[in-house]
């Protein structure tokens, strides 16, 4: 007599596809992409005449230099972290009484009238094998620096700290008033 072999049942594959689909689908639009905001520059308009060499005064510049040892110099001078944010707001704050600040220039903004304004600009120099964590400190306190210029601006003028504005024109007047002025340098070997 012959055998029978027992028929193993099949399994129906087809909505497999469907369903992979589906979730596939369900995990994208509930799912959260984490993006990388990095640092906020503007950039300077292109140069039309770049043979030209622009000359700014010393006492407009405040130098802040990194080597590669993450060693901060200020002016020449050996700098730390923790004061960094303090200088860089003393030196943009207008100051026309001090001969050795900043030069200042008074300029109508609408809104907030004659405001002095300072000239000073901060130039950042980094060494090739600074660490990225010190780049990014760095700029950091500049940032908190004219960030907290702003700020005092604008609870002046306004009454209100610079990050509760929603006004885009008192936001406008206030980023005119204290204009971010950094200047950054081509990384080089920095002794």
């Amino acid at each position: 007599m012959a055998k029978q072999k027992k028929k193993v049942p099949d399994l129906t594959t087809g909505s497999m596809a469907d369903i992979s689909f589906l979730l596939l689908i369900f995990f994208l639009v509930t799912t959260t992409m984490d993006t990388d905001s990095g640092i906020t520059r503007r950039l300077p308009p292109p140069v039309e005449n770049p043979e030209m060499d622009v000359k700014v005064k010393e006492r407009n510049i405040m130098n802040v230099m990194i080597n590669k040892y993450d060693k901060l110099l200020v002016n020449g001078k050996p700098g730390d972290l923790t004061t960094l944010k303090e200088m860089t707001k003393e030196f943009i704050t207008p100051n026309p009484n001090d001969e050795k600040a900043p030069e200042t220039e008074v300029k109508e903004i609408e809104l907030l009238g004659n405001v002095t304004l300072s000239k000073g600009v901060v130039s950042l120099k980094n060494d090739r094998g600074t660490s990225y964590l010190m780049y990014i400190s760095v700029q950091n306190e500049l940032a908190r620096a004219f960030n907290e210029r702003r700020d005092e601006m604008s609870m002046k003028y306004f009454g209100q700290h610079f990050a509760d504005l929603t006004d885009k024109d008192k936001i406008e007047a206030i980023n005119k008033a204290v204009p971010v002025r950094i200047s950054e340098a081509e990384p080089e070997e920095i002794k």
